[in-house]
């Protein structure tokens, strides 16, 4: 899975994610997210997913486009 590496992206960015549902985890989708300042700490990057800020993780996988972040999640299993 070749997912951006976090010094790939920057403000501004629009990125796709493998968004897991919460409530029902072997459910997954692929969401369009921007890269956006985090809104409590300004030296730092956030998702905008969702309507909602999503602070960036470590294992949070981020992809260039939606055919890449497709392929990836066809492999996950």
């Amino acid at each position: 899975m070749n997912s951006l590496d976090m010094n790939e992206v920057k403000l501004g960015d629009e990125v796709y994610v493998i968004y897991r549902n919460p409530h029902v985890p072997s459910v997954s989708n692929i969401r369009a997210a921007e890269i956006v300042q985090h809104p409590k700490d300004p030296q730092a990057l956030a998702l905008f997913i969702n309507d909602t800020f999503h602070v960036i993780e470590d294992d949070d996988a981020l992809f260039r486009t939606e055919q890449e972040a497709q392929f990836a999640q066809e492999n996950l299993d």
